[in-house]
């Protein structure tokens, strides 16, 4: 097998790792997933692209970055190959589905020649842990310094840390890399075990996630890619462990406040066929999209923890987004002045998003707001915001206003 077909297969493997939404047009029957099981994941309407080189299909995500960015970029493993026994993953020992591996030269080479051909503009560099997670590292480290200094590439590289990771490969890898992460897969040790036995929550996840802090904190950044220090993120498992969204919510936004953290990807449970947990119950993508809009409320929005509303179980509600349920408890007899309001205040209004607010700020300094029509003006979802609002200490005329 050439390089060019162990990068296709190696590319569509990683359809479930997050950075943005996968888009692969073609799947092989050799693949870790069906094209049933990826349907399933992402709907019926994806955002093909696939690169053809050589008559090889190539498959790359859209990466969604801060501020709507997006950029074309390969993800790919090393090895598809792992000695880990986790109950969930496509990659666990002993899965019959076809591997592959490469030589870090290898792997190098064959994407820096897609970024020349500009057919892409950043990669995610993976592996299946094998002979243990520092060698594996070791191995993802030679990949990317190959990429860095031997060939010259100066675009977007996200690094993967293995479970088992040494420090000074953490710091290695943050010298070269414009984000690391780790998937801590569960909010705990006892979630973790019943997914993948063979971690250890505290010993080998989430002590490299406060590495990479201690590192930022402690190291001169003149240290890091760029002369900045990469931003760090990890992915939870939904639905697989037993989890509530309390157990996970509690703990993000403690990975937030401690540990630096940029963002905190959900990967709602679809069982893989030929894996321990093939019968299970898949999870509701929406119970996903809701710890999205939560995660976003308390990272850019100011929530905390204690301002989210969960069920007696300790789940979102499904029924409506989490700042609208926060908005029904706190804000319907209490609303917020649009004239008076401070930035915190005005974010907690659903329909007021992080752009709108600052516009608010910024024209009432010359004018007051009156109508609903002066919101919508300037990016207000006018309709949502209605219920928890004053203009001029007069609730809107909702209905007039439509009209």
């Amino acid at each position: 097998m050439d390089t060019l077909d162990k990068l296709s297969l190696s590319a569509q493997a990683m359809a479930f790792e997050a950075e943005g939404n996968a888009s692969i047009q073609k799947q092989r029957k050799s693949c870790a997933f069906t094209p049933a099981e990826l349907r399933k994941k992402y709907g019926e309407k994806w955002d093909d692209r696939v690169v053809n080189i050589d008559g090889k299909d190539i498959p790359i995500t859209n990466a969604v970055f801060s501020g709507g960015k997006r950029i074309p970029l390969l993800k790919a493993m090393l090895s598809t190959a792992c000695e880990r026994n986790c109950r969930y993953c496509p990659f666990q020992a002993g899965r019959d589905f076809r591997r592959v591996t490469f030589s870090a030269e290898d792997l190098a080479r064959t994407f820096f020649r897609l970024y020349q051909m500009r057919a892409v503009e950043g990669i995610f560099l993976s592996a299946g842990v094998i002979c243990g997670g520092s060698i594996t590292q070791a191995k993802l480290l030679d990949a990317a310094s190959i990429l860095r200094h031997k060939l010259g590439y100066q675009g977007y590289l996200h690094l993967k840390i293995m479970p088992g990771v040494e420090r000074d490969q953490v710091l290695q890898a943050m010298r070269l890399a414009d984000r690391v992460s780790i998937n801590l897969e569960a909010p705990g040790q006892n979630h973790l075990s019943r997914i993948a036995p063979m971690k250890r929550f505290h010993e080998e996840l989430l002590r490299s996630l406060i590495w990479v802090e201690e590192i930022r904190q402690n190291r001169d950044p003149i240290e890091g890619w760029n002369r900045v220090w990469p931003s760090s993120s990890t992915q939870f498992v939904i639905g697989a462990a037993g989890e509530n969204d309390l157990e996970v919510l509690s703990l993000v936004e403690k990975l937030f406040q401690n540990v630096g953290l940029k963002r905190t990807y959900f990967e709602a449970f679809n069982p893989v066929a030929g894996t321990p947990l093939e019968n299970h119950t898949p999870t509701d993508p929406l119970r996903q999209h809701r710890l999205y809009q939560a995660s976003f409320l308390m990272r850019d929005y100011g929530f905390d923890f204690e301002e989210i509303s969960f069920t007696q179980d300790g789940f979102l509600p499904l029924d409506r987004d989490p700042k609208i349920a926060y908005a029904q408890n706190a804000l319907t007899h209490t609303p917020v002045e649009i004239n008076r309001a401070d930035r915190a205040v005005l974010l907690r209004v659903p329909g007021i998003g992080l752009k709108s607010a600052a516009s608010i700020l910024k024209l009432r300094r010359e004018q007051r707001f009156r109508e609903l029509g002066d919101l919508r003006r300037i990016g207000v979802v006018a309709e949502r915001a209605a219920p928890y609002i004053t203009l001029d200490g007069h609730r809107p005329a909702m209905q007039l206003d439509l009209l």
